[in-house]
């Protein structure tokens, strides 16, 4: 019986009298890489913080590898590796103390070679004496990926993980997110990159306003239109309203 990585059941996050989420409710598999789209204000970066323990939520279940975010948040953050789209490194720790610091953080052993082998992939390996404050917003989003990466995380959460990257960033990191999620870590997305989106996930998840309109797989996504060779994008702006208007979701 294959159980879920990540729960999320019945969540709801508010911020004074501003609803971000709203009864939320999605499940990842292991090997899974679920895309979470949709418009600015969506609540997606508020869900991936929440699942990281980062935020409490305001009412619901949330669930890492068995850890609960509100009971257990160190344990969900021994499992998760939550990158966000502008990640705050030290800025005054080199690329190679950045990775004795998640080390040693995560108890990896022998984490120096595994190190080189993610630096000379993300073509960051000329800079392991490079302080933070000297990388481009390139080079330091690649950082954060790597550290991410060096303890083998059992849920990875990237919040626009291209931002900033080249190509050759861009596609060592959709080939390792391949690589991850055949490992069976669970995987969850947040890009307005829908190609992208559309070329590595195998589920994905819309917002509309903090309410769920769309929750399953591309392929079913594309049933629900009458062209089969329609792209995400082209359903996501002729549509995205209009997935499962029916639904009625009570207010936190």
């Amino acid at each position: 019986m294959v159980i879920q990585l990540i729960h999320v059941s019945d969540f709801c996050k508010a911020y004074n009298s501003e609803i971000a989420v709203e009864n939320l409710s999605f499940d990842v598999m292991p090997g899974q890489v679920l895309g979470i789209i949709g418009p600015n204000g969506a609540g997606k970066t508020t869900t991936l913080r929440a699942l990281s323990a980062l935020i409490p939520p305001t009412r619901g279940t949330l669930s890492v590898d068995g850890f609960d975010v509100v009971s257990a948040p160190v344990q969900v953050k021994r499992c998760t590796a939550y990158v966000p789209d502008d990640p705050q490194l030290f800025h005054d720790l080199t690329v190679r103390e950045h990775f004795a610091f998640v080390a040693s953080a995560y108890d990896v052993d022998n984490w120096q070679k595994e190190m080189k082998t993610l630096l000379d992939r993300f073509d960051l390996l000329k800079k392991l004496n490079a302080k933070a404050s000297d990388l481009s917003r390139g080079m330091r989003q690649k950082l954060a990926i790597c550290c991410a990466y060096l303890y083998r995380p059992s849920a990875l959460l990237l919040d626009e993980p291209m931002t900033g990257l080249d190509p050759l960033g861009i596609r060592v990191l959709k080939k390792t997110i391949r690589e991850r999620a055949k490992s069976g870590s669970a995987i969850m997305i947040s890009s307005h990159l829908l190609a992208m989106v559309e070329d590595i996930c195998s589920h994905v998840l819309i917002l509309e306003d903090g309410r769920l309109r769309y929750n399953g797989t591309l392929e079913k996504l594309k049933q629900t239109v009458d062209n089969q060779d329609v792209t995400l994008e082209e359903i996501f702006f002729q549509q995205v309203a209009g997935l499962n208007a029916s639904i009625q979701v009570p207010t936190c």
